[in-house]
């Protein structure tokens, strides 16, 4: 049985919002709330972009491209690894073989 979500508040550029959280997750939401924060303020403070909605956007649209960069980065190294797999698979029948060959 699934526990309730409960409800916590968190203050993003001086204003509270009221978010639904699972158990367990209290802590990373709130990590994630002081995150956006400090790069709400950081936005606001470089004075070229005003209006809360406008800086909202600039960071998320910031948090998308190091999210789709991390996740191709990962992408290319999980192709990487599985190059790094293959070839080591190709050597060990290699030499499974040969050793094989000088049985006989």
């Amino acid at each position: 049985m699934s526990k309730a979500a409960k409800t916590l508040s968190v203050v993003i550029l001086d204003k509270e919002y009221r978010v639904a959280c699972q158990p367990g997750e209290e802590e990373a939401l709130l990590a994630s709330a002081m995150e956006l924060d400090e790069r709400m303020r950081a936005i606001r403070q470089s004075g070229k972009i005003i209006g809360t909605e406008r800086i909202a956007v600039m960071v998320a649209l910031n948090m998308a491209h190091e999210l789709l960069n991390a996740n191709r980065e990962g992408d290319e190294g999980d192709a990487s690894l599985e190059r790094r797999m293959r070839s080591l698979q190709d050597k060990v029948e290699v030499a499974l073989h040969q050793f094989n060959q000088l049985e006989l």
